[in-house]
């Protein structure tokens, strides 16, 4: 009879099959999408047992909203100078799509289209994260909030999901110089 395993070395285990999961989950929904992708080529690519899907997630669907779950932990942009908020807002917006959470959130927004539970996220992600940051910095109507937010998506559509060379190709600064007028004149109505 085996030793048994001590209660934080299983703790510790199941965190990183946990994690190892939800990596290899954004990379095959990245590649293949929600449809192709199955429970066990995922759990294959973690080197685990599918039931450990189930056991940790309960269902594709499950595991799927653990590999796409999003906080854009915006900051207080009502601290931003008012002629910068359009820049600003750009600049952050920018920096969580090309930075930890972009995989995700990259993830989501090819999803959308197609995937209704992709699409949900989406909208919960403006609803709770988006509009009342951007409500916060300045934009006085739920039109003006949409608007900016549609334009950040457009751009991250353009750039990370179609890879449109010219989109692509701007550097960061570029991006910020061209998206960040747009949401100024927006902010700029009040």
């Amino acid at each position: 009879m085996s030793d048994p395993v001590p209660r934080g070395d299983t703790a510790r285990n199941a965190a990183r099959t946990r994690t190892a999961l939800v990596s290899a989950a954004r990379r095959r929904f990245a590649t293949e999408g929600f449809a192709a992708t199955t429970v066990r080529a995922v759990a294959g690519d973690a080197g685990v047992d599918p039931a450990l899907v189930m056991r940790y997630f309960g269902s594709k669907r499950g595991l799927y909203e653990a590999a796409t779950s999003v906080d854009l932990h915006l900051p207080d942009f009502t601290e931003v100078p008012r002629r910068r908020l359009g820049a600003t807002i750009v600049e952050t917006f920018l920096d969580r799509w090309e930075g930890p959470d972009g995989e995700p959130l990259q993830i989501l927004l090819a999803s959308a289209p197609t995937e209704p539970t992709a699409a949900e996220q989406m909208r919960t992600v403006f609803a709770e994260q988006v509009r009342p940051a951007v409500a916060a910095a300045g934009a006085d109507t739920d039109v003006a909030a949409e608007v900016i937010a549609s334009t950040l998506i457009g751009m991250a559509m353009m750039r990370y999901v179609l890879r449109v060379p010219d989109v692509v190709d701007l550097t960061p600064a570029q991006v910020v110089s061209t998206y960040g007028p747009a949401l100024q004149r927006l902010l700029a109505r009040r």
